[in-house]
C-alpha cells in the first residue's frame, strides 16, 4: 500500500502540500493519506502546579484541559477539511483520507517522526514552512527538524 503522510498546521503552504499529493500522487494504486495535525502542548496555566491534588481538584484539571483540546481540536477542523476537499478534487477518494490529530506532544517534529515511523509511511509531504511570516529561512523550524531528525524518512517539502 501507498501510504502518505501530509503534516497540516493550517498555514497556505500546508494546504499546498496536500495539493501536491492530489496532482502527483492520486493515481498511484492503493494510496491511502493521512492528513496529520499536531495540537500545541498544554499550556503552562494549565499544567499541575506542583501541589498534591485531590480527586475533586484532578477532575476539574482534566475537565479543563479536555475542554482546552476540544477548542484547539475545533480550530483546525477548517484547515482539515480545505486539505481533504483539495485532495478530493484533484481525484483521490474521500475514503482514501484519513484525518489525524496527535494532542499529547511536547515537539511537533517528534511527533510528525514518530508517527511516520510507527505508521510506515512511503513518505512524509510538509510545507517548506508554517505560519512565520520571515522569508528569507529557507524552511520553517519544524521542517527543519523533520529533516535533521528524520533519518531514514523519504521527505518532500512543498512551496
Amino acid at each position: 500500500m501507498n501510504k502518505v503522510l501530509i503534516a497540516i498546521d493550517g498555514s497556505e503552504n500546508s494546504l499546498r502540500a496536500a495539493e501536491f499529493v492530489g496532482k502527483h500522487m492520486a493515481s498511484l494504486e492503493g494510496l491511502q493519506i493521512t492528513l496529520l495535525h499536531v495540537l500545541a502542548y498544554v499550556p503552562a496555566p494549565l499544567w499541575d502546579d506542583g501541589h498534591i491534588l485531590s480527586g475533586e481538584e484532578k477532575e476539574a484539571r482534566s475537565r479543563v484541559i479536555e475542554k482546552w483540546l476540544d477548542n484547539q481540536r475545533s480550530l483546525f477542523e477548517p484547515a482539515m477539511r480545505e486539505a481533504a476537499a483539495r485532495l478530493s478534487s484533484l481525484g483521490v477518494p474521500a475514503a482514501r483520507i484519513e484525518v489525524k490529530t496527535i494532542s499529547d506532544s511536547t515537539d511537533a517534529a517528534d511527533s510528525i517522526i514518530e508517527e511516520a515511523k510507527n505508521g510506515f509511511y512511503r513518505i512524509v509531504v510538509l510545507g517548506r514552512c508554517g505560519h512565520a511570516k520571515v522569508r528569507h529561512f529557507p524552511v520553517g523550524s519544524v521542517a527543519s527538524r523533520v529533516i535533521n531528525r528524520g533519518a531514514g524518512l523519504h521527505l518532500c517539502l512543498v512551496d
